[in-house]
């Protein structure tokens, strides 16, 4: 009974009392009252892109609409392909087909929440893994109609985290905030990164933990991440993300 009562304790104080916080918090910001009032015109936080621009991916994310807002990020990718004007943007979403191909602005705001660049790779890099990414896209085994769940997934952030995770040379990781991105399917998920610089274990996304260069140090619950970030040292809070230790990266 002492372990049951110290395991409950250790939840309440590590995941629920930071996850209530943040609700307290999102609750006092404005937000359009439904997705037709919300805006999800171009954020201008992407430079305009040339032809003569090297390759580059982005990976970009902002808060969801309504008290999801709260406990959870909206990620996807940007594609920049080299000779190309433009940029190419992958989703998933709840509705229709689930996977999109440029159905938004590449930085366009997400029920009016401004995103941003989480993180980024330019250059003979993005160039030889951009094939990869657009593979392990066309891949991704939840593409079709009636593939989304909203919780513990598959959503749209356990579709770039899986992507992301078919591609370990990009150095890329979802936001710790980002619910959904630690969904396998099955009861136990068991998998070791191709490059083996990360292990993701998880019960369903339900609970689990996660160790390597990447991921840092994190346990998972409920679809909330506490952690710590040793690449660049930061603390994983649960729904609120990611708060560096020496200053803004």
């Amino acid at each position: 009974m002492r372990l049951i009562r110290n395991v409950i304790l250790a939840v309440l104080l590590v995941f629920v009392a930071p996850a209530l916080a943040t609700a307290g918090w999102w609750s006092l910001q404005q937000r359009p009252n439904s997705w037709r009032n919300a805006d999800w015109s171009s954020a201008q936080i992407l430079p305009s892109a040339p032809s003569r621009d090297q390759a580059a991916v982005y990976l970009m994310a902002a808060r969801t609409g309504g008290m999801k807002g709260a406990f959870s990020l909206h990620s996807w990718l940007v594609i920049k392909k080299p000779g190309f004007d433009g940029y190419d943007r992958y989703d998933k979403v709840g509705w229709g087909s689930p996977i999109r191909h440029n159905a938004y602005a590449a930085d366009g705001r997400w029920y009016s929440n401004t995103p941003e660049i989480v993180d980024s790779v330019v250059g003979a890099q993005a160039e030889r893994l951009i094939p990869v990414l657009e593979r392990a896209i066309a891949d991704y085994r939840y593409s079709k109609v009636g593939d989304y769940r909203l919780w513990p997934g598959p959503n749209s952030n356990s579709f770039i985290a899986n992507v992301l995770r078919s591609v370990p040379e990009l150095g890329m990781t979802v936001p710790s905030n980002a619910t959904g991105r630690d969904y396998a399917p099955g009861l136990l998920g068991f998998e070791i990164a191709p490059d083996w610089r990360d292990l993701h274990v998880t019960l369903g996304g339900l609970a689990g933990f996660a160790l390597g260069v990447r991921s840092g140090i994190e346990v998972h619950f409920g679809g909330l991440v506490a952690g710590l970030d040793l690449a660049k040292p930061a603390i994983k809070i649960p729904a609120y993300g990611r708060v560096p230790i020496f200053g803004p990266y």
